[in-house]
């Protein structure tokens, strides 16, 4: 019983995928919250595109903002204006982290009816170790997917 556990915890752990990238997505809550399924579904397809990336490993937290909160130049961005920010793991090419925002700007626009001047994309690539995943440094999960893209 106990060498059939031991198997089946190494199984999963050899199979398992950390959940990665992440995406933070801000805006003011009376216009990011009746989109968010919408914006949701774009912002993963979109990463599932470009990175190559399981369209299952979606994590995703969204930041619905009171409009004291969520300041910008009323001159350049209207009410609807949102920002997605994406941490990774480097690697991963200049064309491929282009490709990510062309996929945005083509997906989430159609999807919200955001105007792309509306929609600010910024990413970040960190080294894996500078990552805790599952309780160890994320330099030495065994990942199941390819970051050098």
């Amino acid at each position: 019983m106990l060498i059939s556990l031991v198997f089946c915890i190494r199984d999963w752990y050899e199979n398992w995928e950390p959940d990665m990238p992440q995406a933070k997505i801000y805006g003011i809550k009376e216009h990011l919250e009746p989109i968010r399924q919408a914006m949701s579904d774009a912002v993963n397809e979109s990463i599932s595109i470009a990175f190559q990336f399981p369209a299952e490993r979606r994590l995703q937290r969204f930041f619905p903002m009171e409009r004291a909160d969520f300041i910008y130049p009323p001159s350049e961005r209207s009410e609807r204006y949102t920002i997605v920010e994406i941490s990774t793991f480097e690697g991963r090419s200049k064309d491929t982290l282009k490709e990510l925002v062309r996929q945005m700007y083509q997906r989430v626009p159609a999807a919200t009816g955001i105007n792309p001047r509306d929609l600010d994309i910024i990413i970040t690539q960190q080294p894996r170790y500078a990552w805790g995943l599952m309780g160890e440094p994320g330099d030495e999960i065994g990942l199941t997917y390819k970051v050098e893209v």
